[in-house]
């Protein structure tokens, strides 16, 4: 199944780790698909720093502004 989506959120695991867990061990939203891939990632100090960035991200809910942060970032 292909969600044709992003998933957004922060872990403090690696991000190999995190993203094997997303394909192949979770059970909840992101293990609906099993063909994420990491296209993006930021780096925080601190888990308060990552969080509020996450829900900044998220608070955008737009597609084209989540693409061009992509896009720069790349």
């Amino acid at each position: 199944m292909t969600m044709d989506r992003y998933y957004m959120g922060h872990s403090c695991d690696t991000l190999e780790n995190r993203l094997r867990q997303h394909l192949y061990e979770h059970v909840g939203f992101t293990g609906k698909a099993k063909d994420w891939k990491l296209v993006y990632h930021e780096v925080f100090d601190t888990k308060t720093e990552a969080y509020a960035r996450e829900r900044q991200v998220k608070g955008w809910k737009n597609r084209h502004l989540v693409e061009r942060l992509i896009e720069e970032g790349s």
